[in-house]
């Protein structure tokens, strides 16, 4: 099979400083690729590098089987590359029309094409004569991907482009965006490190820290498997607890619970997900006090001390519970339950 884009042993330093090492990973045609980690672990240079605004130290970049970078280097402008900045970049003296028709053979800078562009990314063709700043930074958005659509681009880069509207534009614009290149079908790689961001955004996440790809996976598998305790706890909430196991079963805090099988046995340390503890009002079996609530809306986060035996240190653990409202309360006496699988990690 034929990669829409094909990274291979990718390299770069600055100064002497590494950014990037060995990152290789492949794209097909059509799908979502959302590449999330902290902030300096090397997403934008990576970013960077498949548009063609930098030079890898070693490796190579292919798009569509074609080299771009690596045995020779072909410059943005020849790469067939849409990139929308997380500013949007927009020139701010220049009007709408202006913006989406930069770039465009002069034949093609008709009114028809520019409304055709705005109505793909759900803007009134009116839009055209309006400056960016008489724009929301949601719309602002909108008109850098019609820019970069405007070139009918085989590869679509979005370099955290949400970041910096409020919650809800941010949802709402993201939405429109997905569903304009999912109908568009074009091949897109998003830069973020919002994790619910990449989880839903892509059909493909790559977790990236330290400038190394760490893992890659569709967002099932990276949320519910991480490769590592890091990992786990980049891409959600995660409770981490010491443990021993014997065979398929794991002995901790919250009792004798079924593990994930992995090859590890013996002492180790174990990831839940807040979501697989559940707790009642009934204090049997495996209990423990809530220590403390956070209120979220439409969910709530419950600190959680756990009972312990034979004078073990005490143990905290954070449990999600969905719904506003709840009988628990500080200093509650309560019941504790696991819900599928733990995954196993060598100490």
């Amino acid at each position: 099979m034929t990669y829409a884009l094909e990274v291979q042993r990718l390299d770069k330093s600055y100064d002497g400083a590494p950014v990037l090492r060995h990152i290789a990973f492949g794209v097909e045609p059509g799908s979502t690729t959302a590449i999330v980690g902290p902030s300096g672990c090397g997403k934008t240079t990576l970013l960077r590098l498949i548009a063609g605004f930098e030079k890898p130290d070693n490796g190579t970049i292919s798009l569509t089987g074609r080299v771009v970078a690596g045995d020779g280097w072909m410059p943005p402008h020849r790469r067939s590359v849409g990139y929308v900045a997380q500013d949007g970049a927009l020139f701010p003296h220049a009007t709408v029309g202006a913006n989406i028709g930069f770039g465009l053979p002069r034949r093609s800078r008709k009114n028809s094409t520019i409304s055709r562009l705005l109505e793909m990314v759900s803007l009134d063709p009116s839009f055209a004569s309006r400056r960016p700043d008489q724009l929301s930074g949601g719309q602002q958005q909108r008109v850098a991907l019609a820019r970069a659509l405007a070139r009918e681009p085989e590869l679509m880069l979005l370099d955290e482009p949400f970041s910096a509207l409020d919650a809800g534009l941010r949802a709402t614009t993201r939405r429109i965006v997905a569903d304009v290149l999912a109908q568009a079908r074009i091949t897109t790689i998003l830069v973020t490190h919002d994790q619910p961001e990449a989880l839903s955004f892509a059909d493909q996440v790559a977790v990236m820290s330290d400038g190394r790809l760490a893992q890659i996976g569709t967002p099932r598998e990276i949320y519910a498997t991480p490769i590592s305790i890091a990992t786990a706890q980049f891409i959600g909430d995660a409770v981490i607890l010491p443990a021993h196991i014997d065979g398929n079963r794991a002995r901790c805090a919250l009792g004798d619970i079924p593990v994930a099988l992995n090859n590890i046995q013996g002492k180790c340390q174990i990831m839940l997900r807040p979501e697989q503890i559940d707790v009642t009002t009934n204090s049997i079996g495996i209990t423990g006090t809530v220590a403390d609530i956070e209120y979220l809306g439409s969910e709530m986060l419950l600190a959680i001390q756990v009972d312990t035996t034979n004078n073990a240190a005490p143990q905290m653990v954070t449990v999600r519970r969905l719904g506003g409202a709840t009988l628990l309360t500080p200093g509650k006496r309560i019941g504790i339950r696991v819900l599928g699988e733990a995954i196993a990690y060598r100490n």
